[in-house]
């Protein structure tokens, strides 16, 4: 409802947002759940709003039904946009407080911060600079990522925004490179060694990941795996489970 669609090879249709999909059922569900990629929308299979959807909803709205209180729509998709992004924050800071023990004072201090502003009133939400917020916590997200990757035996690479769009990266030693906002679109890792790389914001839609081994990559989401292409032999972390189609 909230998000617009554009025709594509990701989606069949143009939707804009703020209006129903036409597969939305009155229940609230998919109709073509189950089948998505076969009807023509596979770019919602790699969509994850990281529980910002059911937050705003149920908590923030306390159950409101935009269906039956329309004047509360518009705020709710713009209240959203904020919370699914303090959730996807939480989500790299829950993953650091692991990875970075030095750091874990300032990462529960930014986590327990970032929990208390996505439990806000829609009005404290809309008007929450959370740009701003973002880049306080990206500063402390970089620090943890320079201290995993400086554990690899070698010098880490910086691919950091690249374009490597249908790379042949065929069996590449990407121990502890930095990939963040990398354009790995198309590229070819398979059997790619990424331990300890960081694949913050990597694009990875059609990647090639058969026999890479992701399973100490750092930063690495559901959305980003669901886009690739991978097989039994891929490696994942052990928060992340393979998408059906990769069978």
């Amino acid at each position: 409802m909230a998000l617009a669609l554009t025709a594509s090879a990701d989606f069949a249709i143009d939707k804009p947002a703020g209006e129903p999909c036409p597969n939305l059922k009155h229940d609230f569900r998919c109709g073509i759940h189950a089948r998505l990629r076969d009807g023509g929308f596979p770019g919602c299979t790699v969509y994850d709003c990281f529980g910002a959807g059911q937050k705003v909803t149920q908590v923030t709205f306390g159950g409101r039904d935009w269906r039956q209180a329309a004047d509360s729509g518009a705020q709710m998709f713009e209240v959203f946009a904020v919370v699914r992004l303090l959730h996807e924050l939480l989500w790299y800071l829950t993953e650091a407080l692991v990875l970075a023990p030095p750091l874990r004072g300032a990462l529960r201090r930014a986590l327990d911060d970032t929990e208390r502003l996505a439990l806000g009133s829609p009005e404290s939400l809309a008007d929450l600079d959370v740009s701003a917020h973002r880049s306080r916590i990206n500063d402390l997200l970089l620090r943890t990522s320079e201290l995993v990757r400086a554990r690899v035996s070698h010098t880490p690479m910086n691919h950091r925004g690249a374009d490597l769009i249908g790379a042949d990266l065929r069996g590449a030693d990407l121990r502890g490179a930095d990939l963040r906002s990398a354009y790995l679109i198309g590229a070819d890792l398979r059997r790619a060694d990424l331990t300890a790389a960081d694949l913050i914001g990597a694009d990875l839609r059609d990647t090639d990941l058969r026999g890479a081994h992701l399973a100490p990559s750092i930063f690495l989401t559901q959305m980003q795996v669901n886009a690739t292409r991978g097989d039994a032999s891929t490696t994942l972390p052990p928060r992340l489970i393979r998408p059906p189609h990769w069978s």
